[in-house]
């Protein structure tokens, strides 16, 4: 007859080792985004429908490159649209890593999203194709992780330790339970 007292003590901890990635790549919920960024091309947009219209503005969006650190050191582009949908873009963006935020006239930030701009667009001629846009960086809800070596290395871990605990609890589970 198996042990179920020994089996609900077991269990547990390894409920609680299973779920422990989970809770550390949770994102803080301060990174939720109200903004939806995409690339084509040379091209940056970004569309959103938090803001609301106050003396005939809906606000501004910003462009930052790497180097840049505030909203209003960015290429700055008023908002157009309806109440339903606003939206900015910008054109003739060179390759890198940029920021975008959108500020809405009550001065509330919509959002702040990542963006890559791969490359210019390639000429389009018969025997040249265009490059796909590597878009928008991951992330839930617009946060985003620059991930390096030692959080990958943690997170090998974290999912190694997690398989050999399985494995060692469901092997013990197979020994005749012996005194």
């Amino acid at each position: 007859m198996p042990d179920f007292q020994s089996f609900r003590r077991a269990g547990l901890p390894v409920a609680a080792a299973a779920a422990l990635p989970f809770v550390l790549a949770s994102p803080p919920a301060s990174a939720v985004s109200g903004i939806s960024v995409s690339t084509s091309g040379s091209t940056v947009s970004v569309t959103t429908s938090a803001c609301t219209q106050i003396g005939g503005s809906w606000g501004t969006a910003s462009l930052l490159s790497s180097g840049q650190s505030s909203f209003a050191q960015g290429r700055q582009v008023a908002l157009s649209g309806t109440s339903g949908l606003q939206s900015a873009a910008w054109s003739s963006v060179g390759p890198g890593t940029y920021t975008v935020i959108v500020q809405c006239s009550d001065n509330t930030t919509a959002g702040t999203q990542s963006v890559i701009v791969s490359s210019a667009p390639a000429t389009r001629t018969p025997t040249a194709t265009a490059s796909p846009s590597r878009g928008v960086m991951g992330g839930v809800g617009g946060a985003t992780e620059d991930y390096g070596t030692v959080t990958l290395v943690a997170g090998g871990v974290l999912a190694g330790s997690g398989i050999l605990a399985a494995a060692w609890f469901l092997r013990r589970r197979a020994k005749p339970y012996r005194l």
